[in-house]
């Protein structure tokens, strides 16, 4: 009697693997007959044997699978049953490099909870602290810096200047004591050194949860508990809008120790809509602003009116916002339940996401795109987890659980690590993850 979607061990399929990957790892192009319940781990392990009779310098390493762009995640067969393929034609498999990390890198431990991550720069790492002080990290392993100032914990950090010389880093960070600091010094030290802001920017009325750069490093935006988004400008002077005064603070700890002037900034625009905390904002174009909140929504603001020009409404409070996929045009939020959703703003009458990703257990705490593929995200979460994401398919592709409590934050850095920082005081690194 037929078992209709049961495994058959008997059965074969006829398979032919093909790959975008470099010479070195292009199996033969012929088809062969492969039991019909193999998973993408027994796939892997024929592909390497192909190779390894072709090269005996073949080293093997993990593949997944594509069956018409999506990736297979279930035992060969019902992969076939459930997408309605037929077992009778020769099967044409894409392999490409597992997307999973092959090392842990060792922890930078902090003083207490490490609320943010910033992996923007390729050589130093960012991170922001319950203590009130950021750090930078020179190659994600030597404290190099530790920014002063903040009297409350620090909620985001971010570097400002991606394109400059990197041996002078320019930082904003925003903090639950309502306002923002911004930073700008050398890297040329080699012990940890203290810095303070040269500019502080006040005006939000509660704590501010969340900070974006300009694409262009001018200006940046911040949101708030206070319901609010607020633009600010990185230099300033009086003309255009910023409130400047002149303090002075010393350099070091030293009583007689030097001074510099340290100015404060005060908001260029504000833009109002959101009716609870906007916990996370993100620039990815000029003229656009995105923005989550508790209120349940994701908003889009044109930056020259002030005006909000999308508004979709998720169902749940969310945490956290990214925009990528493919032309940087596909929205990623989480928030008060495991699931990772992803919408597309340019269907217009369509506010269902396009994408669920549903196997945290707990709140969603940040999600980013890969800077380099459209497909991949990495998110983390309060159930302790860091997941690895493709669009291709709805399993994760990896998960990492290094950390010992609550993760906070998380992102990418040199396109094959992921950083992450959580309640267990800890910057974790896991890198090795080839993203093609």
């Amino acid at each position: 009697m037929d078992s209709g979607g049961a495994s058959d061990p008997s059965r074969q399929v006829r398979v032919r693997f093909v790959t975008k990957l470099p010479a070195p790892l292009r199996a033969p192009p012929t088809s062969i007959a492969v039991p019909a319940d193999l998973t993408r781990m027994g796939l892997s392990e024929i592909v390497n044997s192909l190779l390894l009779a072709a090269s005996p310098d073949h080293q093997a390493q993990p593949f997944d699978f594509l069956v018409d762009g999506e990736l297979v995640r279930l035992p060969l067969q019902e992969f076939l049953l459930a997408k309605g393929i037929s077992v009778e034609r020769v099967l044409e498999l894409e392999y490409v490099k597992a997307v999973a990390p092959r090392k842990q890198e060792d922890p930078c431990p902090h003083d207490d909870w490490v609320s943010a991550v910033d992996g923007s720069n390729p050589s130093f790492v960012l991170t922001g602290c319950y203590d009130g002080l950021a750090r930078i990290w020179r190659d994600a392993s030597e404290c190099t810096h530790i920014l002063e100032g903040h009297s409350d914990g620090i909620t985001s950090a971010r570097f400002i200047n991606k394109g400059e010389t990197e041996d002078r880093l320019h930082v904003v960070t925003a903090s639950k004591d309502r306002s923002l600091r911004l930073f700008k010094f050398d890297t040329s030290v080699s012990i940890p050194k203290q810095i303070g802001a040269y500019k502080i920017l006040r005006g939000h009325t509660s704590s501010v949860q969340s900070v974006a750069v300009d694409p262009s490093t001018n200006i940046i935006c911040s949101g708030s508990w206070d319901n609010s988004i607020k633009l600010w400008s990185v230099e300033g002077s009086e003309e255009d809008g910023d409130t400047v005064s002149v303090k002075k603070r010393r350099t070091n700890s030293v009583s007689s120790g030097p001074e510099e002037s340290q100015f404060e900034g005060s908001a260029t625009s504000t833009f109002l809509g959101h009716t609870q905390c906007v916990s996370a904002v993100t620039w990815p174009e000029r003229q656009t602003i995105y923005s989550a909140s508790w209120d349940h929504s994701v908003r889009q603001w044109d930056v020259q009116t002030g005006k909000e020009t999308w508004n979709m409404v998720s169902g749940k409070a969310l945490n956290c916002l990214d925009c990528g996929g493919e032309s940087s045009s596909l929205i990623a939020a989480g928030g008060s339940d495991p699931v990772l959703r992803v919408w597309d703003p340019r269907k217009p009458g369509t506010l269902a996401p396009i994408f669920q990703f549903s196997s945290h257990k707990s709140w969603i705490s940040a999600c980013k795109w890969h800077p380099s593929s459209w497909f991949h995200l990495v998110s983390s979460s309060f159930d302790g987890k860091v997941m690895l994401w493709d669009l291709r398919t709805a399993w994760p592709l990896a998960s990492v659980e290094t950390h010992k409590d609550k993760v906070l934050c998380a992102d990418w850095w040199k396109g094959d690590s992921v950083i992450s920082g959580g309640a267990d005081s800890k910057l974790c690194i896991a890198s090795g993850i080839e993203i093609v």
